[in-house]
């Protein structure tokens, strides 16, 4: 035994008398580090309820719930995390993997009660001392979990996409759409954003796991015109999208593109359901645009007879004859008509009801009508001078050149709007070789085309001029017009809605052209119906009055698409034409039980 041995006992007895270092009451007096991991808080404003934090949770620590001062809105669901310390490990990744950073942890750690109910919660939400505590766990800004920025679409450049009408969006690789697809938090937001509802999650996950049949199924239950869509659907969901608010939002519709170019539309029938036998019932269908094609699809999957009446020589509405094929090309749009047609719907061209066919006629001979003939007559700019020659309609140079016509722009063109026609538009005569000035008498941010659309636009030489009023067309004195056109001042709106322009006095300009392109709008006609038949519908604003399941005032006639919606978008029509099969297989079916047949 050593000297350090023995000595050991006095050595402590003669603490005895000091200070103890004991803390009577140490939970009071010890707050956590800066960084502890304590109890939960949010940020319940910033926070948009995607479940991200529930899906990562290993011990289902994390349940997403609703809360009364929170309603389902754009880009949010409406629930907020209630956590379970019954459960919660303090592993903080539902901190880190949050994509608003919203979530975090308090350095608080003491919490005692004797009901065990009261430790499951919702931070932010309910009333706790911690809530506001600006000390505790963040995720670092320079840590991240999740892949913030988009996987690159391959695209021509603007030098080489203003030369010709091939497609300018190329498309992803397998590697590229696996990448891309791999960033989806499979948060679910989109879903209920989708006009369509479709399951996005779903057919993404397809795309990890590499099966493209499956992809192609998930994405029919919602939409039978994909190819299309994978090109120009107004992807509303990605602005929803989760990933937003860290950096860019999922590729959502060109991953919907990729499953549909991976598969030959001859193989289709492997993968997709196949039509019920033929029910006895005839439908009849006025309109093959999206709302009208998606119509079709689901009524024949249903075993209806169905007949589409289009007055176009091809199929597929606004799809063929308002998109330039360098953004949508018409091989693809084919692929979608070609399937339904497949499936066994009739569509019958060149038809124009109320001229070539009575709608009495074909009203008569149908157990149901839906028609979803779309916005066909432009708008007028109602300024002196649009009666000239050389004033074009957008739709109409649209159209001429989908049907081989080149139309007659010489050498400069003025567009006047700001939404996706005037953009289309601005690009084909680009790319006819003329030069472009757009004309809109908004702010930029005030345009409701697409955003790249915007940018494409001006990439490929267009000059976009806003908060730009015309105010007549002249004739010209080198070219064969001039528009005048003055600047506009914004005015605020009183109710919150999109500010007003006014014409600042004596701010006139002029800009000489040979042709002037007004595309500020469409509007619907109606002249196919008979008074009769029109008597017992209703408008508002010039769009027939539908109920949910689009039935009309003629409870035997539906309607959809732009005619019934102000979002005028494919994906909205499509999703109008589903809704449109629903209710007329609910309405020939109690139709059916109230009339005794089987």
């Amino acid at each position: 035994m050593s000297l350090r041995d023995i000595a050991a006992p006095f050595t402590v007895w003669k603490r005895a008398l000091e200070k103890p270092y004991t803390d009577k009451k140490p939970l009071l007096n010890r707050p956590g580090a800066d960084r502890y991991r304590g109890f939960h808080i949010n940020a319940v404003d910033k926070c948009i309820g995607c479940g991200t934090c529930e899906s990562i949770c290993q011990n289902e620590a994390i349940d997403l719930v609703p809360v009364e001062s929170r309603t389902t809105r754009h880009g949010d669901s409406g629930l907020r995390p209630k956590v379970d310390y019954g459960r919660c490990c303090w592993c903080a990744l539902c901190v880190d993997i949050c994509p608003t950073g919203s979530l975090g942890m308090s350095n608080e750690y003491v919490w005692v009660d004797t009901d065990p109910e009261v430790f499951r919660y919702v931070p932010g939400e309910d009333e706790k001392p911690w809530n506001d505590s600006e000390r505790g766990y963040r995720r670092a800004p320079e840590y991240d979990l999740l892949e913030s920025k988009r996987v690159d679409m391959p695209i021509l450049d603007f030098e080489e996409s203003r030369k010709s009408f091939v497609e300018m969006v190329q498309g992803y690789s397998t590697e590229q759409a696996q990448a891309e697809a791999d960033r989806c938090i499979a948060c679910g937001i989109c879903i209920a954003t989708c006009p369509a509802h479709m399951d996005v999650p779903a057919y993404i996950d397809a795309i990890r796991r590499d099966d493209m049949g499956d992809g192609l199924r998930i994405v029919y239950e919602a939409n039978p015109l994909p190819a299309s869509c994978g090109r120009v659907c107004s992807h509303a969901c990605e602005y929803a999208c989760a990933m937003r608010h860290k950096g860019e939002a999922i590729s959502i519709r060109w991953l919907k593109r990729y499953i549909v170019d991976q598969i030959y539309a001859n193989d289709y029938r492997t993968f997709l359901a196949h039509a019920a036998e033929e029910n006895g019932k005839r439908i009849a269908i006025i309109g093959s645009g999206p709302g009208g094609l998606a119509a079709a699809y689901y009524l024949r999957l249903l075993g209806y007879t169905v007949s589409v009446y289009d007055a176009n020589e091809r199929a597929g509405g606004m799809l063929r004859y308002g998109i330039p094929e360098y953004r949508l090309p018409y091989d693809q749009v084919d692929k979608d008509v070609e399937y339904i047609r497949e499936l066994g719907v009739t569509i019958e061209q060149n038809v124009r009801v109320g001229i070539d066919r009575p709608f009495q006629e074909i009203y008569d001979n149908s157990d149901a009508v839906f028609f979803s003939t779309g916005l066909s007559d432009p708008f007028g700019l109602d300024i002196p001078g649009e009666e000239r020659q050389g004033v074009l309609a957008g739709l109409k140079v649209l159209e001429d050149v989908t049907n081989g016509i080149t139309p007659d722009i010489g050498n400069s063109v003025v567009v006047v709007g700001g939404g996706n026609v005037a953009m289309d538009a601005a690009r084909t005569t680009r790319r006819l070789g003329a030069e472009v000035t757009i004309l809109y008498r908004r702010r930029e941010e005030d345009m409701p085309a697409d955003e790249e659309e915007i940018e494409e636009s001006r990439g490929e030489g267009c000059n976009i001029v806003t908060q730009a009023i015309p105010l007549r067309i002249e004739k010209g004195e080198s070219t064969r017009l001039r528009i005048v056109w003055g600047r506009a001042e914004m005015i605020p709106d009183e109710n919150g809605g999109r500010p007003r322009p006014k014409l600042i006095e004596g701010s006139e300009e002029t800009t000489e052209c040979d042709t002037v392109i007004p595309a500020i709008g469409q509007g619907a006609d109606y002249q196919f119906l008979p008074e009769a038949i029109s008597a017992k519908l209703s408008y508002s604003r010039g769009m027939v009055d539908v109920n949910e399941f689009k039935q009309t005032g003629d409870t035997k006639i539906f309607a959809g698409g732009d005619i019934t919606n102000r979002t005028r978008d494919a994906i909205s029509a499509i999703a109008n034409g589903h809704s449109a099969a629903k209710g007329i297989d609910i309405f020939l079916t109690n139709f059916a039980q109230q009339s005794g047949e089987t």
